[in-house]
C-alpha cells in the first residue's frame, strides 16, 4: 500500500485521524501524519521532510505557495478554528465569557496547560493573554506548556485533580477524552484561525494528495468538521 505523507498543524489532527481508514480503503493509500505547532511543521517542510499534503494557517499556505512550495490552485480551506478554554471532564463548567471571569479561573488553577508559546499559534496567543491579564509572572509556577495542543490536553486529562485549566484550539479540546470545552476566549482575546490544506509541490502522488484534501475539505466531511470545532471559513 502506498503512503501519503501529511504535515499538519495540531488543529487538524483529529479530523485527519478520523478519516484515514476511510481514505485508505477507498484509495489504497495509507496516511502517515506528523502533527504539531504550525511553525515547526513549516520548518520540517523547508528542511526537506517528505510531504504530500500540508495543513497550516491560510496565510502560511499562501506564503509557501508564493515560493513554489505548494502546487498552484491546490489549496482548500478546512474552516475557521477558535481558541478555547478547557477544564477536566469531571469538573463543573466555569464562566469564561468575560476577561474578569477568565482571570478569576486562571488565578485559582493548580495547573494551566497550553501549547508551545514559541511556535504554536494558540500558545503564542495565550501567553499574550496571560501578559495582558498580568498573570504571566504571578502564575509562572503553575504554567504547563507542551509541544502542541494535543499533548497539552492529553496531559491535562491524565493529571490528578479538577482545578486545572487548559487553553488551545477548540478542535484539540473536543477531540481529547477527559477534558471538555468551557467556552471560547472572551471577545477581547478572541483568536480564530483559518486552516488550509494544499498539495506540496514535490509530492510524488499529487492525485492522491488532492483526493485526500477533497475528503478533508469537501461536503462529505462537513458534519465531522463542524462537530470537531471547524466553523465555515
Amino acid at each position: 500500500m502506498d503512503t501519503l505523507h501529511v504535515l499538519s498543524g495540531g488543529a487538524a489532527q483529529g479530523l485527519v485521524v478520523q478519516l484515514q481508514e476511510q481514505f485508505a480503503a477507498r484509495h489504497g493509500c495509507k496516511i502517515e501524519g506528523t502533527f504539531g505547532p504550525v511553525g515547526l511543521m513549516r520548518e520540517k517542510l523547508l528542511a526537506g521532510e517528505p510531504c504530500d499534503v500540508m495543513i497550516l494557517t491560510g496565510e502560511q499556505i499562501s506564503q509557501l505557495a508564493s515560493k513554489g512550495q505548494m502546487r498552484p490552485n491546490s489549496a482548500r480551506a478546512l474552516g475557521r478554528v477558535k481558541t478555547g478554554v478547557a477544564v477536566k471532564a469531571s469538573a463543573p463548567l466555569p464562566p469564561v465569557e468575560t476577561s474578569k471571569a477568565l482571570e478569576a479561573l486562571l488565578r485559582k488553577a493548580e495547573g494551566i496547560y497550553f501549547p508551545d508559546p514559541q511556535k504554536a499559534t494558540a500558545g503564542i496567543h495565550f501567553m499574550k493573554v496571560l501578559r495582558t491579564l498580568g498573570l504571566d509572572q504571578e502564575r509562572a509556577a503553575h504554567l504547563r506548556p507542551f509541544p502542541n495542543g494535543v499533548t497539552a490536553m492529553r496531559e491535562m486529562a491524565a493529571a490528578p485533580g479538577d482545578s486545572l485549566v487548559g487553553c488551545t484550539q477548540v478542535t484539540e479540546i473536543l477531540y481529547t477524552p477527559g477534558v471538555k470545552l468551557a467556552g471560547v476566549l472572551p471577545d477581547k482575546f478572541e483568536l480564530a484561525t483559518i486552516y488550509t490544506a494544499a498539495v506540496c509541490s514535490r509530492s510524488a502522488q499529487p492525485a492522491a494528495a488532492a483526493a485526500l484534501i477533497e475528503l478533508l475539505a469537501g461536503n462529505e466531511s462537513a458534519t465531522l468538521r463542524r462537530q470537531g470545532g471547524f466553523d465555515a471559513a
